[in-house]
């Protein structure tokens, strides 16, 4: 087990053809109540949604335990809505904060990093669980996601 001393044991019975999808889900959900119980919560810099863990001090992005690579500007757009979770920020709000810099009015550029940004960490990135578009204002992230803590 991932980060210490796991106590118990667990049977799971399955009727479903996949199995493997399950043992996997469970193993994520164990491992990042470990992870709750080694490191703390979103002082250690680390945020937990739904098979998705976002550390902000080591910069990685792990999804139903797959590490996700991430430049450094998708990073920076998804720390800054998961730590906002469910309050929504135009692209100028995004840009600003991201590039640290006034906004010039390309809209494309922080859309094609929120399309860049959804394909690696969402099943169906035209259907979006994380990073939800709110038509005519903006981004936010899904603020019916459990946090895990």
């Amino acid at each position: 087990m991932m980060g210490g001393d796991f106590f118990g044991k667990v049977l799971i019975l399955s009727f479903k053809d996949n199995e493997e999808h399950i043992i996997n889900r469970i193993l994520s959900c164990m491992n990042k109540e470990i992870e709750i119980l080694h490191h703390g919560n979103v002082q250690s810099g680390q945020l937990y949604f739904d098979g998705l863990c976002v550390d902000e001090q080591k910069r990685i992005v792990v999804r139903e335990n797959n590490e996700i690579e991430l430049t450094y500007t998708e990073f920076e757009i998804l720390l800054l809505l998961a730590q906002n979770m469910g309050k929504v920020f135009s692209k100028e709000q995004i840009y600003d904060s991201v590039w640290k810099e006034p906004y010039f009015g390309d809209h494309n550029i922080v859309m094609s990093h929120i399309r860049n940004l959804r394909g690696k960490i969402e099943d169906n990135p035209s259907k979006p669980i994380y990073i939800q578009t709110v038509w005519g204002v903006g981004y936010r992230f899904n603020k019916n996601l459990s946090s895990g803590l």
